[in-house]
C-alpha cells in the first residue's frame, strides 16, 4: 500500500477514535444527568412524606391544643382595669366599693397597671366560679428616646416579659396558664423556687440553656424548662412564681390580669355581671367572640391540611412521572447511542467475524462497552446527585408553599395571649434532603441494568451482521 494511501487509512481511523471518544463523553454526561434525576426525584418524594406526616403529627397535636383551649374558653372571663383608671396612684384607694387599690407604672409610652390580689379571693368565693387565676405580667427592655413632630417621647424598647403564675398544681393541671410545648426540661411545678421556664428565643437574647442560671432584675433563677410557641405575644415570655416576680418587679401583693372560669357556660353571664357590680373599675370580657374564631381556626387549619395533603399526592405523581421519562430517556440514550456505534463500526465487524469472532463474541462486546458508559455514567451521575440533591430537587419538584412565620389565621386571644399557628410552615423546605444509601445504590444498579438492557438489541444486531456485507463497507 503506497504510503499516501496508509497515512489517509491512519487520519480516518485518528478521526474516528477521536469521534468515538467526543460521542463517549457526550452519552456519558446525558447519562449521568438521567441518574442524577433517578438520585434527586426519589430524594424529593420522601423528603416530602416524611414532611406530610410530620405535618400531620403536628396537626394532631394543635387539634388537642384547639380543643382544650376551645373548651376552657366557652367559660373564661378575662379581668383587666379599665384604661381610665392607668393614672389612679398606687397609694389610693378607687372610688368604687371593690377596694381594688388600682395603680399604674409608667415606662414613657409604656404604662402597665396593677391592682390588688386580694379581688381574687373575692372572686372565687362568687357562687359559679370554679377558678380565679391570677397573673402578673412586666415588661423589661431599654428605655429609648424618640423625637417625633409632636415632641420627645421616652418608650420602653421590649426584651423580655416576665409573668408571674400561681404554681398550684390543681390550677397548673386543669387550666392553661402555662406554656405546653416543652423542648427541653420540664415545665414549673407546685413547689418551684427560683426557677424559670424561658422561651427558645430567650435563650438565645440572654446566652443560657437548661440547667443554667440566669440573672432577672439581680435574682438568679434556674432555667428548669424551655419550651417553643407560636403565639407571638408569648415568644417573648419567661415564667415563674407569682411571689417571685412580685418581689423582683417590686410590685408584692399586686397583679395585672385575672382569669376567671366558671363552672360551666351558663353560668357566665351571671358571673359577669356579679365581677361588674363588685368591681366596675374592671374590663370584664367574656370569650364568646373568641370562642367562634378559635372554631374558625381549627376549620380554617384543617382545611391547610387537606390542600397540602392534596399538594402532596398532586407532587409524587408529577414526579413519579419524571422518574418514567428518566427511565426511559437513559434507555433510549443508550439504545440509540449502540445502536450508531453498531451502524459506524459494521466493517470492523465484518473484519472480527473473518478472524474468527462467533457471534456470542461480538454481541459481548457490544454488551460490555453499553455496560462501561453505563456504569461511569452511573458513578457520575450518583455524584452529581448527592452533592447537587437539595438544589436539583427543587427544581425538579413542585415544593410546596412557603409561607411567612406569621402568616395564615392570627389573633384569636386566650388567656391575654394571641394564638396564631400555620401548619403549613412544616412543608416548607421539604425537599431539601439528602439521598440515603440505598436510593444511590438502588439507582446506581438500575443504570447498569438499563445499560444493558439498551444494549441488548444492537449488540444481538451487531452479532447477526453477515461478514460479506460488513467488509463491502468502509
Amino acid at each position: 500500500m503506497p504510503d499516501g494511501e496508509k497515512m489517509g487509512v491512519l487520519t480516518r481511523a485518528r478521526r474516528n477514535v477521536s469521534r468515538r471518544k467526543i460521542r463517549a463523553s457526550l452519552v456519558i454526561i446525558a447519562l449521568s444527568l438521567s441518574v442524577a434525576i433517578l438520585v434527586t426525584i426519589p430524594t424529593g418524594i420522601m423528603a416530602n412524606q416524611e414532611a406530610a406526616e410530620k405535618l400531620s403529627a403536628d396537626y394532631d397535636k394543635y387539634l388537642q391544643r384547639m380543643e382544650t383551649e376551645i373548651a376552657t374558653a366557652s367559660t373564661l372571663i378575662e379581668i383587666n382595669l379599665l384604661p381610665g383608671f392607668s393614672d389612679f396612684d398606687l397609694s389610693k384607694p378607687p372610688q368604687g366599693d371593690g377596694g381594688t387599690n388600682v395603680g399604674s407604672v409608667r415606662d414613657g409610652m409604656n404604662t402597665q397597671t396593677y391592682f390588688n390580689d386580694t379581688a381574687v379571693a373575692n372572686i372565687t368565693a362568687m357562687e359559679g366560679v370554679a377558678a380565679a387565676i391570677p397573673f402578673l405580667e412586666k415588661d423589661e427592655g431599654t428605655l429609648v428616646n424618640q423625637t417625633t413632630q409632636f415632641g420627645q417621647f421616652e418608650f420602653l424598647e421590649k426584651e423580655y416579659t416576665i409573668v408571674g403564675v400561681p404554681l398550684d398544681n390543681y390550677l397548673l393541671s386543669n387550666y392553661p396558664i402555662l406554656p405546653t410545648d416543652i423542648t427541653e426540661g420540664r415545665t414549673l411545678t407546685e413547689g418551684d423556687t427560683n426557677a424559670v421556664l424561658l422561651s427558645q428565643n430567650l435563650t438565645e437574647h440572654f446566652g443560657v440553656g437548661l440547667n443554667d442560671q440566669v440573672n432577672i432584675l439581680g435574682t438568679n433563677f434556674t432555667v428548669v424548662g424551655i419550651y417553643t410557641t407560636t403565639v407571638r405575644q408569648e415568644m417573648l415570655n419567661l415564667y415563674m412564681s407569682l411571689p417571685e416576680a412580685q418581689t423582683i418587679t417590686e410590685n408584692e401583693g399586686k397583679i395585672t390580669r385575672i382569669d376567671v372560669y366558671a363552672e360551666n357556660e351558663d353560668a357566665v353571664g351571671e358571673v359577669q355581671t356579679a365581677i361588674t357590680e363588685m368591681y366596675p373599675e374592671f374590663t370584664v370580657r367574656t370569650s364568646e367572640s373568641r370562642l367562634k374564631s378559635l372554631k374558625l381556626m381549627a376549620e380554617s387549619q384543617g382545611q391547610l391540611l387537606e390542600n397540602a395533603e392534596a399538594n402532596l399526592a398532586e407532587t409524587q405523581a408529577v414526579a413519579y412521572m419524571e422518574i418514567g421519562i428518566a427511565v426511559v430517556a437513559t434507555s433510549m440514550i443508550v439504545l440509540f447511542t449502540m445502536l450508531y456505534t453498531v451502524r459506524e463500526r459494521t466493517h470492523e465487524i465484518g473484519v472480527l467475524k473473518a478472524i474468527g469472532f462467533s457471534n456470542g463474541n461480538i454481541m459481548n462486546q457490544f454488551m460490555l462497552e453499553g455496560m462501561v458508559l453505563s456504569i461511569v455514567a452511573g458513578i457520575v451521575g450518583v455524584v452529581i446527585g448527592l452533592i447537587g440533591a437539595p438544589v436539583l430537587t427543587q427544581l425538579l419538584i413542585t415544593g410546596f408553599g412557603s409561607p411567612s412565620r406569621n402568616s395564615g389565621p392570627q389573633g384569636v386571644g386566650i388567656g391575654g395571649g394571641v394564638m396564631s399557628v400555620d401548619i403549613s410552615r412544616g412543608l416548607m423546605q421539604s425537599s431539601i434532603a439528602a439521598p440515603t444509601a440505598e436510593i444511590l445504590l438502588l439507582v446506581f444498579a438500575g443504570a447498569v441494568m438499563l445499560g444493558v438492557v439498551g444494549s441488548l438489541y444492537p449488540a444481538w444486531r451487531a452479532s447477526k451482521t453477515s461478514p460479506m456485507e460488513a467488509l463491502k463497507r468502509e
